[in-house]
């Protein structure tokens, strides 16, 4: 791997709007952003609205190192929002815009470029809710190279997904992150019936020829399983101030530590250090301490 890799979230640029506040946020713009926090050439591939909080989101992805020429501006539609609200064990529920910037990310030669020269890309099915959006992210994956790792975190919402997008994304990716909600709705719908999860995993790998599954189980910890290798590792004791981002925080540090070819029980514990700190943050976008931008902590 070369010393900086180049990684992209492919999707969703929005804001997190809470009560009290809007907070930047998307799975692709959190992971690009925390890829960025570990020392990644670290890209967005999105759109934005022609409006403030298109301005505040790309303002706030120079701020913290994401390189933002793949972000359009869109003057036909504003910048994507979610109202979150969380329950008293700090668990989010979101309700979506409908129509925005990110459902319309048109492709382009310079899409075409990042994609031919990346190490690594994110992408899951919110921003395939849309046919424009879905044929983009779907054309930037197959434009990777062979060796590029293709990152389906499926980060299922609301109605937003359906079985075809699941299998067609399946099919274009090399790895899979999903928590333990979402397993047995993604073997359901790709017409595994392994009951045990570790087993659902395995089916899953062997189907889609996976090189790489992250299983998130919240307090929990995760497990990651490649080829042979398998490391289950626990979740750091914190106190939970929301977990907005955390899963996106966990895919960054997954897919740094494994393309610097570490072995999973590092790659797992040090993933799991950066979701239990941003766990104890507000926001999806926690500034990480120094010594978590390390990918190379002992298990």
């Amino acid at each position: 791997m070369k010393s900086r890799p180049v990684i992209v979230g492919l999707g969703e640029v929005l804001w997190d709007v809470y009560p009290d506040a809007a907070r930047f946020g998307g799975a692709p713009a959190n992971f690009a952003y925390h890829a960025a926090s570990l020392d990644a050439e670290s890209w967005l591939a999105s759109s934005v609205g022609v409006d403030e909080l298109g301005d505040r989101a790309l303002d706030t992805l120079r701020q913290h190192g994401v390189e933002s020429a793949c972000v359009a501006r869109d003057a036909k539609h504003p910048t994507g929002r979610v109202d979150v609200t969380l329950d008293s064990l700090g668990r989010a529920s979101y309700e979506f815009a409908d129509n925005t910037a990110w459902d319309h990310i048109a492709w382009s030669d310079a899409l075409d470029s990042l994609a031919r020269r990346c190490d690594a890309v994110c992408f899951g099915t919110l921003a395939q809710r849309s046919s424009q959006s879905r044929d983009t992210i779907q054309q930037f994956v197959k434009t990777t190279p062979f060796s590029a790792l293709r990152m389906f975190d499926v980060n299922l919402r609301k109605q937003f997904y359906d079985a075809a997008v699941i299998d067609q994304s399946l099919r274009l990716a090399t790895a899979l992150k999903l928590n333990e909600e979402e397993l047995p709705i993604v073997a359901r719908l790709c017409g595994v019936n392994e009951s045990h999860p570790h087993d659902a995993v395995r089916a899953l790998m062997n189907m889609y020829s996976l090189r790489l599954v992250a299983l998130t189980r919240g307090p929990d910890g995760a497990t990651l399983i490649a080829g042979a290798e398998e490391s289950t590792s626990p979740a750091l004791i914190t106190t939970v101030v929301d977990t907005v981002g955390a899963g996106d925080a966990f895919t960054a540090g997954v897919v740094i530590g494994f393309l610097a070819g570490l072995p999973l029980a590092n790659v797992n514990a040090h993933a799991n250090a950066v979701a239990s700190f941003v766990c104890s943050q507000p926001g999806a976008v926690a500034g990480l301490p120094d010594y978590l931008r390390s990918p190379t902590p002992a298990p």
